[in-house]
């Protein structure tokens, strides 16, 4: 059973609500871009995908999923994101976390991650330099976004899946 609330990580611990991006995906302030992102699980493993090298942060490891358009939910954004992606048609499952982080060279990213357990159609790479299927405890064996490290020591813990 999934808890009653979800943990925010970042520096502070908040419970997730259903906050929606303001007009235009943008909150004053530092140019702040509203994400979401899936923890795609299957049979003991996660998938996740490494960035091409000519894109900004190259070559790091992140979740698949994408920024979430006005107009849309983070569930919506995810399941356009991973058809676009993957060429799959996932069941976009609970919230399982919210992160908040802000980057040295500026901007920032509110990250919603979304259990994906159920999709249709077969995995195809559309975007990443690699995908793979990895055991949860071997999360840390990659050099994911900075955004997504303290996620990556939790999953790999056994403490939100």
């Amino acid at each position: 059973m999934w808890p009653s609330t979800i943990p925010f990580v970042s520096f502070t611990l908040e419970s997730v609500k259903d906050s929606k991006p303001k007009a235009g995906g943008q909150s004053p302030g530092p140019a702040l871009r509203f994400v979401a992102a899936a923890l795609i699980v299957r049979d003991g493993e996660i998938l996740i995908g490494q960035r091409r090298a000519d894109q900004p942060m190259g070559s790091l490891w992140e979740f698949p999923g994408g920024k979430i358009e006005p107009g849309e939910s983070a569930q919506q954004a995810l399941a356009r994101e991973l058809s676009e992606e993957l060429s799959i048609s996932a069941e976009v499952g609970p919230a399982i976390t919210r992160i908040r982080h802000h980057y040295r060279r500026g901007g920032a990213v509110d990250l919603q991650f979304f259990a994906v357990r159920e999709f249709t159609g077969e995995i195809d790479n559309q975007i990443y330099q690699q995908v793979r299927w990895v055991k949860l405890a071997e999360l840390t064996d990659y050099e994911f976004l900075a955004a997504d490290r303290g996620l990556i020591r939790d999953l790999a813990a056994g403490k939100l899946l």
